[in-house]
């Protein structure tokens, strides 16, 4: 079954693509969970319209997310752990609790799916963390876990 994808889905493909699914797949989860459209005639004719739609969408999005992006840029996010004798955490720093850090410091909502860690914050120290705001804007918080 052929599909055009309305989100990005892992492992399927990207958004505004055509791509081939399976029958039950297609039918029972992505298109009743507005995921896809069925790639019939009409809807591919509405493609690009749909294409320049949400461009224009983005557009409007780029510059509030290019703000949220310099606001990250210089701040140092101070983020509290239980640590051993040694300096490590109990367990390790998560996305979710820098998520809400960035909410209660600095008052932005982040989706805590966008937080990337690029290493296990398992020690009390300075690190960095990615954001995807969006494809264009690369953005990076620095935070900082202290023992409480």
């Amino acid at each position: 079954m052929e599909i055009i994808l309305l989100q990005d889905i892992e492992k399927v493909g990207q958004k505004h693509t055509i791509v081939t699914v399976r029958d039950g797949y297609g039918s029972n989860y992505l298109i009743p969970q507005g995921m896809a459209l069925v790639a019939n005639a009409a809807n591919r004719g509405q493609l690009d319209t749909l294409k320049r739609r949400e461009g224009a969408q983005e557009a409007k999005l780029l510059a509030d997310y290019q703000i949220i992006a310099d606001k990250l840029k210089g701040a140092v996010l101070r983020i509290g752990a239980k640590v051993g004798t040694s300096g490590k955490i109990f367990g390790s720093v998560t996305n979710v609790q820098l998520a809400t850090a960035i909410k209660e410091q600095m008052d932005i909502d982040i989706d805590r799916r966008k937080i990337h860690l690029p290493e296990d914050v398992k020690e009390v120290g300075t690190y960095e963390a990615v954001i995807d705001l969006h494809k264009a804007i690369d953005s990076k918080v620095k935070f900082e876990v202290v023992g409480e």
